[in-house]
C-alpha cells in the first residue's frame, strides 16, 4: 500500500481538569483508533494534545481583554492548522465546562472552516448523555465546522461496557475518513472568498484561493488595518511597545 507524503494532524482540546481525566482519556482512545485507521490506508499522521487547564489563566486574560497570551497563541495555532480535531469536555451543571466554551469564545469565527471535528463529553450521570448533541455539535455548527455524524459520551458506568468501543471505532472511521480526503483543503481552495471572514483573523487560504482572497481584499486597500487603533478594534493586539508612531 502506497503511504501518503504528507503527514496528517489530530488536535485534541481538552477541558478534563483531574490526572488523569476521564475526558481526555475518551479523547485519547478516539485519537488513538483513529491513528491505527489512517496508518491501515497508508496514511501517516500524528496526534498532540492542548490541555486547556495548563492555559486557564491567559484564557481568562484573553476573555477579559481580547488580547491572545504568548503561551495561548501557540495553541490557537496548532488548532488552525490541524487536518481533524477531538473536542473533549467534561459536563458541569448540564453543560460544557465554562472553561472548554470561554477557549472556543476567542476563536475566530473562521477558524476551523471546513475542519473535521469530533465531539466528545464525559460526566458523573447519564442524564448528561445528549450535550454532545445538544451543546456542542451546534457550537461547532456556528464556527462552520464538519461534526462527524457520531458523537462520545461516557459516564461511569460506560467504560466497562462493550458498546463504548463499537462507538468510539464508529467516529473513528468517520473521523478517519475525512482527514484522509482533506476535505478541509478542498473546500477552502474551491470557496475560501465567499466566506465572511473576521479582519485579523488568524485563519488562511491555501493553495490557489490565496490568490484569489488577496485579489477580494482589494476593495478595503483604502483602510489601514494594520494601526494599532484597528488591531485592538478587531481583537488583535497592538505593534510592539517602543515602535515608532505614526505622525499627522
Amino acid at each position: 500500500m502506497t503511504t501518503s507524503t504528507t503527514a496528517r494532524s489530530i488536535v485534541v482540546v481538552s477541558a478534563g481538569m483531574g490526572d488523569p481525566s476521564s475526558s481526555k482519556l475518551l479523547a485519547d482512545r478516539l485519537a488513538q483508533k483513529t491513528l491505527d485507521l489512517l496508518r491501515e490506508r497508508g496514511v501517516e499522521a500524528q496526534v498532540s494534545t492542548i490541555e486547556l487547564r495548563d492555559l486557564m489563566q491567559e484564557i481568562g486574560t484573553a476573555t477579559v481583554s481580547g488580547l491572545i497570551g504568548q503561551r495561548l497563541r501557540p495553541a490557537v495555532e496548532r488548532l488552525a492548522a490541524a487536518n481533524g480535531v477531538i473536542a473533549a469536555t467534561p459536563v458541569y451543571k448540564a453543560g460544557v465546562s465554562g472553561l472548554f466554551k470561554s477557549f472556543v469564545d476567542l476563536l475566530d469565527n473562521d477558524l476551523l472552516i471546513a475542519k473535521p471535528v469530533a465531539v466528545t463529553a464525559t460526566a458523573g450521570s447519564a442524564r448528561h448523555g445528549l450535550v454532545p448533541d445538544e451543546q456542542m455539535r451546534p457550537l461547532f455548527a456556528f464556527m462552520r465546522a464538519l461534526v462527524i455524524p457520531t458523537s462520545l459520551f461516557a459516564a461511569p458506568e460506560d467504560w466497562a461496557d462493550r458498546t463504548l468501543g463499537t462507538r468510539i471505532e464508529r467516529a473513528a472511521t468517520e473521523l478517519a475518513a475525512l482527514i484522509r480526503s482533506d476535505v478541509a483543503a478542498t473546500i477552502a481552495d474551491s470557496s475560501w472568498a465567499r466566506y465572511q471572514h473576521e479582519f485579523g483573523s488568524t485563519a488562511q487560504p491555501a493553495g490557489a484561493e490565496a490568490t484569489a482572497a488577496a485579489a477580494a481584499d482589494t476593495e478595503f486597500a483604502g483602510i489601514d488595518l494594520d494601526s494599532d487603533l484597528m488591531r485592538l478594534a478587531t481583537g488583535g493586539t497592538p505593534a510592539v511597545a517602543g515602535s515608532s508612531q505614526r505622525t499627522a
